[in-house]
């Protein structure tokens, strides 16, 4: 794990801005049911390190879990298990790799051009036709974009873009609750994980929790109307990580 100290805690503007960021994010995951990652990661990342990826992910795996569960009825449970599958090479590969990065420039770059890839994958929207080999792909993808960056969406929404959203948004919810939980775990074995990073997830709770009730009662429209503006905040935030990693 690399040594970095929060900076959430040592002052009240950082503290403020990363609970608005959560909001923000969950009430996007709780329309979608999926978007928690994107739409946080990239800016917590860039504000304070140390959130990410694990403490990202706890908080993505909350707010998946309440999704999938709230439309439990509606999983596709044979689709989840494909996914999963691939999810799980995907994990293990992001996994190792991150045993070799030992600073934070370092991590910083891959950071970067990992969420770059995702924004250039939600930006043009690829029409990927639903099929057993198509989804064990993106799972795998998701998996090991999601290890490293706790960003797993939108890989898999490149299937699911096109879809009914009564049973995409509680099947992709589904996934990422169970692969979340996946990815902690890869990140727990590989020293990048541990209580100093459930703590900080903890203190970024109640805001997952506040944008979760209101994203409920929005559902999808948050998406139709702000999703270019926070990819093009998700793009920028890329472009910095980047900088800062090779400087």
């Amino acid at each position: 794990m690399i040594g970095i100290e929060p900076l959430v805690f040592n002052s009240l503007w950082i503290a403020a801005a990363v609970l608005i960021i959560v909001t923000i994010g969950a009430v996007i995951q709780a329309g979608l049911g999926m978007g928690f990652g994107l739409t946080v990661a990239p800016v917590l990342a860039l504000i304070d390190p140390a959130l990410v990826p694990a403490p990202a992910l706890f908080l993505g795996m909350s707010t998946s879990l309440v999704g999938a569960v709230a439309e439990r009825q509606n999983i596709v449970w044979s689709e989840v298990g494909v996914g999963t599958v691939g999810r799980t090479t995907g994990i293990a590969l992001g996994a190792v790799l991150l045993t070799y990065i030992s600073d934070r420039s370092t991590f910083q770059l891959v950071f970067g051009i990992l969420i770059a890839v995702a924004v250039t994958l939600s930006v043009f929207g690829w029409n990927v036709k639903m099929s057993t080999r198509n989804l064990l792909g993106m799972g795998w993808v998701s998996g090991f974009m999601g290890v490293i960056t706790s960003v797993g969406a939108p890989p898999l929404a490149l299937i699911y873009q096109s879809r009914d959203s009564q049973k995409s948004r509680p099947t992709l919810a589904a996934f990422f609750a169970v692969g979340c939980a996946m990815s902690l775990a890869a990140l727990y074995l590989s020293g990048w994980a541990g209580m100093d990073q459930f703590w900080l997830a903890c203190f970024m709770a109640p805001a997952a929790i506040f944008g979760t009730l209101v994203g409920a009662r929005l559902k999808g429209r948050v998406a139709t109307n702000y999703r270019p503006y926070l990819l093009a905040i998700a793009g920028m935030a890329s472009v910095l990580l980047i900088i800062q990693g090779v400087m």
